[in-house]
């Protein structure tokens, strides 16, 4: 007989070959939700209400035009989060990660225009800029031991200026390239949506069903197949949905230009979730990225090579930080000085923390990113509806992120004082 954590005490004993009945299961997760460990909860709950709220307020919130801007508005900030997302699991932080992106665009904008360069190319510059970044702030950070506050502040002003010295001061770059363009102001075709939405679903199913039977091998408790059929049919009805409104024609004269499908942009971010996710959950480096969080001397003594591991979490934020930018200027089709600034940077730590991330290190997955990016994109979508100006925006995300922030430091003493943490 096995005693399984943070349980119930009433149901915590259970065999190695017997599986938790969904009851038990829910049981458990309320137990944890108690104790502190709310996970993406209040994300989730936000999300919901927010988005009743609006589409109360505003009916034509839930129309399938605005349906699909919500993705395309919240991209570039949901990427640059994900990337964040690695810094703050150490109790770190990057400042600087908007203008960084703003810097990756600039060079996509230069190599594309003035060089002449191919898109594939000018993408693999953006990119490498952002792994250079990377590399030099983990470095000051780690090696030198100036704290992180300070690299990315510095950096934070200093990127303004290298953006203007790539841009002649000032100059505004239109980007024509079609690729590019493509990628946050095209569609999948219909058919394409569809199978994209199979494929996830069919992967998710096949991951739960084979980490459970993983789990059984073992002789440790696996969750119950009704509840990983519930959760797989929770995403295919949400996912199936989604595809079919955005599927749905959004052109005013369709016979002039049809509308209708997936934006390029969902599955890039997909793969992005999938990718960072299996490195966190499922490879050494993200249990000594958690390690490293949870306590830096602990982590150092286990062998865990700290300084490595702060490098390569910076260099992940600022390559995640160009695909932001590459973002970002497919969306605007240019890039000008104020790319990646402005409110870039505080909507990406927000979507981050609200999503569910810890500022205090040690606690976070990459899918808080894209839950708080929701928000943050529902928020500023559906105020923008509303009629209201940025005061009113500002206010609002401010207090929802102050809101996430308590909420966070709150669970965190509920933890520490069941013995979680």
């Amino acid at each position: 007989m096995n005693k399984v954590k943070d349980l119930p005490a009433d149901d915590a004993i259970v065999t190695a070959t017997q599986s938790p009945s969904i009851a038990h299961s829910s049981r458990a997760y309320v137990e944890r939700v108690r104790q502190g460990d709310i996970g993406a909860l209040p994300a989730v709950l936000g999300l919901l209400v927010l988005c009743v709220v609006f589409a109360i307020l505003r009916p034509n919130f839930v129309s399938a035009g605005n349906f699909a801007n919500l993705f395309t508005q919240g991209a570039a900030v949901t990427v640059i989060a994900m990337g964040l997302v690695f810094v703050l699991l150490l109790g770190e932080i990057d400042l600087s990660a908007g203008f960084a992106s703003g810097v990756c665009a600039a060079v996509l904008a230069v190599t594309l225009t003035q060089f002449g360069l191919p898109w594939y190319v000018c993408v693999l510059a953006a990119m490498v800029t952002g792994v250079v970044i990377g590399l030099l702030l983990g470095t000051l950070v780690a090696k030198v031991g100036v704290p992180s506050f300070v690299v990315t502040l510095a950096a934070f002003l200093g990127f303004q200026g290298l953006v203007l010295v790539l841009l002649k001061e000032g100059t505004n770059i239109s980007i024509t390239d079609p690729v590019i363009k493509a990628i946050e102001n095209n569609n999948l075709p219909p058919t394409l949506g569809w199978a994209l939405f199979a494929l996830c679903v069919a992967a998710y199913a096949a991951v739960q069903i084979v980490r459970a039977r993983k789990r059984a091998a073992r002789g440790l408790v696996a969750e119950p197949l009704t509840l990983i059929a519930a959760r797989v049919g929770a995403l295919a009805v949400i996912a199936g949905a989604s595809v079919y409104v955005l599927n749905l024609e959004r052109s005013r004269n369709p016979l002039f230009a049809s509308l209708s499908g997936v934006p390029i942009v969902v599955p890039i971010i997909l793969v992005l979730l999938v990718v960072w996710t299996f490195v966190l959950r499922r490879t050494a480096f993200g249990r000594h990225v958690y390690a490293v969080g949870g306590n830096v001397e602990a982590a150092r003594r286990a062998g865990i090579p700290v300084d490595r591991i702060k490098i390569s979490a910076f260099v992940i934020c600022s390559g995640m930080a160009a695909i932001g930018g590459i973002i970002a200027a497919s969306k605007a089709a240019s890039v000008d000085p104020n790319t990646g600034g402005s409110t870039v940077l505080l909507y990406a730590v927000g979507a981050a923390v609200i999503g569910g991330t810890s500022l205090f290190g040690g606690k976070g997955r990459v899918l808080d990113a894209v839950l708080g990016g929701a928000v943050v994109a529902v928020i500023e979508n559906g105020m923008g509806l509303m009629g209201l100006g940025s005061s009113a925006k500002y206010l609002v995300t401010g207090g929802v992120l102050l809101l996430a922030a308590g909420v966070d430091a709150i669970s965190r003493r509920r933890a520490s004082a069941a013995g979680l943490r």
